[in-house]
């Protein structure tokens, strides 16, 4: 549906994290009413009912998406089945009931737990600032294989993590690379493959008036061990928020509380 400019210039003011859901009320006001582009009235009548009404739309979590499903070239997952399988796993903890016994007054969106999955180290939905942040990554690995020199993967690296020396194959300084996969993508020659790969799992990101970068966890994990990390997360969230504590400030400044170490680090 259009939108008016200054329709347009009004949603943008909605905080990200319910824009998507605004934007859906509001188009649905004009639908109703009969029209075919969305005006700025339509936005303060959808958003009035919207406020009024923003209780009944709290679900007790909320899980961001990149948009790799649609055929992004960055993605270093063939198939996302994860994100199914969180949407499963906080329907089952039942997060909305916790909100509604251990919060004071109204729900809002801002009392959700967030969870973000990004399929490149991109990071388009912002999984630094999540509850739980999840990021895919895929690491080269090189084979002994006669090098053609043609400098793809040097040319394509942003992090500068592959070198060409006096050796016959690509070097890959692991620290510096975050496995985003380009250098496996346009290497010709088969010299650069497909290693390890999973998913990195960032804890106790947040915005609002003290913001703080989510700290990343060691190892990467695979896609259940990825649930088994959420769901120690929301065992330790459930055990110790009270009136809607958030997760991040459960967390503090100090490092990962050890009883959520324990329950998600590789034996």
């Amino acid at each position: 549906m259009k939108w008016a400019w200054d329709a347009e210039k009004e949603i943008s003011k909605v905080p990200f994290f319910v824009r998507k859901k605004v934007r859906k009320r509001v188009e649905k006001e004009a639908t109703e009413r009969g029209c075919s582009m969305v005006s700025l009235d339509h936005v303060h009548a959808a958003r009035k009912r919207f406020l009024s009404n923003m209780e009944s739309e709290v679900k007790g979590y909320q899980i961001e998406v990149c948009f790799s499903q649609g055929g992004c070239p960055n993605s270093c997952v063939e198939k996302d089945t994860l994100t199914a399988r969180l949407e499963a796993l906080l329907a089952a903890e039942d997060l909305l009931g916790f909100l509604q016994k251990s919060v004071p007054g109204k729900l809002r969106f801002h009392h959700e737990f967030r969870i973000s999955v990004s399929h490149c180290p991109n990071a388009c939905s912002q999984p630094q600032i999540k509850d739980i942040g999840i990021i895919a990554a895929m690491y080269p690995r090189t084979e002994e294989t006669l090098c053609s020199g043609c400098m793809a993967c040097v040319n394509v690296c942003k992090e500068k993590a592959v070198a060409l020396s006096n050796t016959p194959f690509p070097l890959i300084n692991t620290r510096a690379c975050l496995g985003c996969g380009a250098c496996i993508r346009v290497c010709p020659e088969g010299c650069i493959l497909s290693g390890e790969s999973g998913y990195r799992v960032l804890l106790g990101g947040r915005l609002g008036r003290h913001p703080r970068l989510a700290r990343e966890l060691p190892h990467l994990f695979t896609e259940s061990q990825v649930l088994e990390v959420v769901r120690a997360c929301l065992a330790y969230y459930k055990k110790n928020s009270r009136a809607g504590q958030r997760f991040s400030a459960l967390l503090g400044d100090n490092d990962i509380p050890r009883d959520i170490l324990q329950a998600v680090l590789p034996q």
